[in-house]
């Protein structure tokens, strides 16, 4: 195992449930890019990887992730020969590609936020499904702070549809801790247990995912998603039509819920109309 491949780790806690781990806690999983490099190959694996149905992501320590690393930025890929300006871009391209891979991964992805989240670690937070908070989790746009623009990966994107703009604004402007009460209460994470409970809980929620239909599951991420892009309310319903009639004509799920619910048992679903 090579040094970077030592900052994201990944296990398997429960069938079918991956649980990657930002591993650099003595830098608070900041996102140098011998973190995010092996983190966006590793997403890229799972995704492709059938035997996983549901992802944790949590980092190491007492931090989620404490966004840029001001004291090591680590090492980008493939930039021999390019200007200043270039190396920017290609750096940027890295950290977008991050973003994107855990909002196209296949499976849902839980981020279980176990510390602070700060600056590009809030943007890992949110291009996840779902996230989950320890109580002493926290959260700050922190660009604007740096002398920079509080819009970075997505920012500027997601945290308006994730709590509504005006709490955005709010929120980006001014730079300040939003603690994980807080984070409860405005819709930024479902919920907020102990610290001692936070990956039983998402490992729990990840199972139960896990046991639903595949394309099921599959198709109402996308459906969501898209439904955050979508630029009117009809073409997003036929989207929402399109993939229950899939579902529902190609596979057997309907049906075998339908009698798991009449004899009072588990539903399992085969994700195949035999």
């Amino acid at each position: 195992m090579t040094e970077a491949q030592q900052f994201v780790l990944v296990d398997r806690p429960r069938p079918q449930v991956a649980l990657v781990t930002l591993n650099r806690p003595e830098r608070m999983n900041s996102m140098a890019f011998d973190v995010m490099v092996p983190l966006r190959d590793v997403l890229a694996e799972l995704s492709h990887d059938n035997s996983v149905r549901a992802v944790v992501l949590t980092g190491a320590g007492r931090g989620f992730s404490s966004g840029a690393d001001h004291k090591s930025a680590g090492s980008v890929p493939h930039i021999d020969g390019l200007t200043r300006p270039t190396f920017a871009l290609r750096s940027m391209e890295v950290l977008d590609e991050v973003i994107l891979a855990l909002r196209k991964l296949h499976q849902p992805v839980i981020a279980a936020v176990n510390g602070a989240a700060i600056g590009g670690g809030l943007c890992l937070a949110l291009a996840a499904d779902i996230r989950v908070a320890a109580t002493g989790a926290y959260f700050r746009a922190a660009g604007i702070n740096n002398g920079l623009t509080a819009s970075e990966l997505g920012l500027s994107y997601l945290l308006p549809r994730a709590i509504g703009s005006s709490r955005a604004f709010e929120i980006m402007l001014t730079g300040r801790d939003v603690d994980s009460g807080e984070a409860e209460r405005i819709g930024l994470v479902s919920r907020t247990v102990p610290e001692d409970e936070l990956l039983e809980v998402c490992f729990d929620m990840a199972e139960r995912i896990a046991a639903f239909s595949r394309p099921g599951v599959e198709l109402t991420k996308r459906t969501l998603w898209s439904g955050l892009d979508a630029g009117s309310l009809e073409g997003h319903m036929q989207a929402e039509g399109l993939g229950q009639l899939f579902v529902r004509l190609l596979t057997a799920n309907f049906e075998e819920a339908v009698a798991a619910r009449a004899q009072r048992r588990p539903a399992v679903f085969t994700d195949d109309k035999s």
